[in-house]
């Protein structure tokens, strides 16, 4: 269960990332309560998955499902960079995140 409470919160990770574009910079209400309540949730699941994963282990894939997911829907939803070295550096993050999915405790 604690996979996919990472998992879940790597996800509110990618949500917090992108949702904090339509802040303009915190100045504007409504996305900036949105950013706020999605980013502890984020933690919180982080919170319920390092109970029994490794704090290290844990925080290293929270950040790359962060930075991969963030980096996908930016390329999507932004027009950013599509470049072939990119989406293979994206794709060595996920292949770290892998690793230590299946690596023993």
């Amino acid at each position: 269960m604690a996979w996919i409470y990472l998992f879940i919160a790597g996800f509110f990770e990618i949500a917090w990332a992108v949702g904090m574009k339509f802040t303009r910079g915190f100045t504007r209400l409504w996305p900036t309560l949105g950013v706020l309540i999605i980013m502890i949730l984020s933690v919180y699941f982080l919170s319920l998955a390092i109970k029994s994963i490794p704090v290290g282990t844990a925080y290293a894939v929270w950040t790359g499902i962060g930075i991969a997911g963030t980096s996908v829907v930016g390329m999507m939803l932004f027009d950013e960079s599509t470049s072939v070295i990119r989406i293979l550096l994206i794709l060595l993050i996920l292949i770290a995140i892998l690793g230590l999915k299946l690596l023993p405790k």
